[in-house]
């Protein structure tokens, strides 16, 4: 693609990769300010691209954030970053938005150029009247009509309140680009989880914040993420990073069965298990949900390296034993004489079994729908079944199926 087709796919991509950059940013920053200040709300989108406020609602930090998607960006006192900035900064002060206190950070990843007069208002070495002096006179001169409006904003109010908006301004840059945000994070999450887990928990932790965040976006103005909330998370999660637990994603838990996923298991062998001994399809969809989930996380395990395939044989030999016990009584209960109705109904028992014991593959693994999808799967691989005579009554099936292929 060539013209402007290919400029307008470009600046989409860099639009993207900001707004993801700022969710990404905004937990970065939320984490570090966890270790000095743990009372505080944040916000994406509201004052700022990301704002700080006190648990009373009173905003403290404001940071605007700059994403730049190619090669290393100068930033300097005529840069449209800057002054676009200052405009958003300027103007809020103005109106009385952006509180007389409210600190304010831009953080980009572009570099400062020495000497000049964003460069002096770095966190160090500062120099508000130089840098002031500088940027007086690039406003007053510059002719670049991409700063226009943030110069006229600047220029607005009085020097004495100019000088009080930059005593608040503090340039942040050389900021990690998007993609080198994940070693940054992970040494914020570093005592939260084993080293080899650091992938795997910051993950996790970084699914809950989207979902956080896009909560928050939709109720603006009254929704605010607590740092209580990230700190609970954070402890929920490194409990369930520890050996005797094992993490349960979020998004399966709310997982709600679908007809794509219906469809593309009913014609699997668990199902017709169930078919087999009249089950309700009520309880069918049930047992697809738990096989999926279970399937799933059982997946993104091993993925992760938090568990292994003994474990999971280990398990699964588990089950098979537990199960074993309840079949056999069953069948011994039942005698040779049984009519089909007593064996489908005593086969409908031990199905019951199977939907409310918890059998965990650690102690801390609690959640029901890993041993009730695990048992479904091995269901599924005929290594367990619910009708006394499952493997009969299964290979009858396939040859009924056969002949009439």
């Amino acid at each position: 693609m060539t013209g402007a087709g290919r400029t307008s796919q470009f600046s989409a991509v860099d639009a993207t990769l900001g707004y993801l950059y700022q969710v990404r940013s905004a937990l970065f920053w939320a984490l570090r300010r966890l270790k000095s200040e743990p009372d505080f709300l944040v916000t994406v989108e509201t004052l700022d691209d990301v704002t700080f406020e006190t648990l009373g609602g009173d905003a403290k930090d404001l940071l605007q954030m700059k994403h730049h998607r190619k090669g290393t960006a100068s930033l300097t006192a005529a840069s449209p970053d800057l002054w676009k900035t200052f405009r958003i900064w300027f103007e809020g002060y103005a109106s009385g938005r952006i509180p007389e206190n409210a600190n304010l950070y831009l953080v980009t990843t572009a570099i400062a150029q020495e000497s000049t007069a964003v460069s002096k208002l770095r966190a160090t070495d500062r120099d508000i009247e130089a840098a002031q002096h500088l940027l007086d006179s690039t406003a007053a001169s510059s002719t670049n009509m991409a700063n226009k409006s943030g110069y006229e904003a600047y220029l607005k109010v009085t020097p004495a309140k100019r000088t009080g908006v930059l005593e608040r301004v503090v340039i942040i840059d050389a900021a990690p680009m998007i993609e080198d945000l994940d070693s940054h994070l992970r040494r914020e999450i570093y005592w939260a989880a084993r080293r080899e887990h650091h992938v795997a928990f910051l993950e996790r932790l970084e699914g809950w914040w989207l979902r956080r965040v896009i909560r928050q976006l939709a109720d603006v103005g009254h929704d605010r993420v607590g740092s209580i909330e990230l700190e609970a998370q954070m402890s929920d999660l490194s409990e369930q990073f520890k050996q005797n637990a094992l993490p349960i994603d979020e998004d399966l838990l709310e997982f709600t069965l679908d007809d794509a996923t219906k469809v593309a298991h009913e014609d699997s062998t668990f199902v017709r298990q169930l078919e087999i001994i009249k089950v309700g399809k009520r309880r069918i969809a049930a047992a697809i949900r738990d096989y999926y989930r279970a399937f799933e996380q059982r997946s993104r395990w091993i993925r992760d390296d938090l568990v292994v395939g003994l474990d999971l044989n280990k398990y699964e030999k588990r089950l098979a034993e537990e199960w074993e016990l309840i079949f056999e009584a069953m069948c011994d209960d039942l005698g040779d004489a049984a009519t089909n109705d007593a064996k489908e109904q005593a086969a409908r028992s031990v199905l019951t079994w199977a939907e409310r014991t918890t059998i965990p593959i650690r102690s801390n693994v609690t959640e029901p729908f890993v041993s009730r999808g695990s048992l479904h799967m091995l269901a599924d691989d005929v290594r367990i079944g619910w009708h006394p005579e499952f493997r009969d009554r299964l290979a009858s099936l396939l040859s009924a199926k056969e002949g009439s292929g």
